[in-house]
């Protein structure tokens, strides 16, 4: 599963920016994610915070949504393009050998091990944390994915149904996704 763009949580006015092309709209999605209630956290990010405990303990207080420089926009993009590039797609089972594996990719990995990797690149380049938070989400066709979210793509612009993300005040914790529709359709898998 593999990351091919940062989602978007933000909507930022700099239309220059925006260097993806729009794969479909789903007009019905507000402009930001609304979060809700706490909720489950992934068994790939628990046991990632069993060897990361510091980066799960990250609390970060209440603040307005951050609004993303020219000079911002230009290093996520160089992030993403580089992991993206660095990194081959690869599955947990493959590579890991069982599923459900969070970890920071050396050369390999799949969709949240791009995530996490673009999340620390992102931060040691200045960002902060509560800005970069990880969502789960599902595609079309059923099957899971995580994406970092932050802004390159408008979330109504990406082949997802996000179910939830982190809490942008505490990392270790999931909080669900309410404005998504629930009408968009998923097949399943029996």
């Amino acid at each position: 599963m593999r990351s091919l763009f940062i989602a978007a949580m933000i909507a930022i006015s700099v239309a220059s920016s925006a260097s993806a092309e729009i794969e479909f709209l789903i007009p019905d999605r507000e402009p930001f994610m609304k979060t809700g209630p706490r909720t489950s956290q992934p068994i790939g990010h628990y046991k990632f915070c069993e060897t990361y405990a510091s980066e799960c303990a990250v609390r970060s207080p209440l603040r307005p949504r951050a609004r993303v420089t020219e000079a911002g926009w230009k290093v996520i993009r160089e992030v993403n393009a580089d992991v993206n590039q660095r990194i081959k797609p690869v599955t947990d089972d493959e590579l890991y050998g069982q599923s459900e594996f969070w970890a920071y990719p050396v050369d390999a990995g799949d969709c949240e091990d791009y995530a996490l990797l673009k999340r620390r690149e992102l931060l040691a380049r200045g960002f902060s944390e509560a800005d970069l938070l990880i969502a789960v989400a599902r595609r079309y066709d059923g099957s899971g994915h995580a994406v970092l979210v932050v802004s390159v793509k408008p979330w109504s612009q990406t082949p997802y149904h996000y179910l939830k993300r982190q809490s942008a005040t505490d990392s270790g914790r999931w909080v669900e996704i309410e404005n998504c529709p629930d009408d968009i359709p998923v097949s399943s898998i029996k």
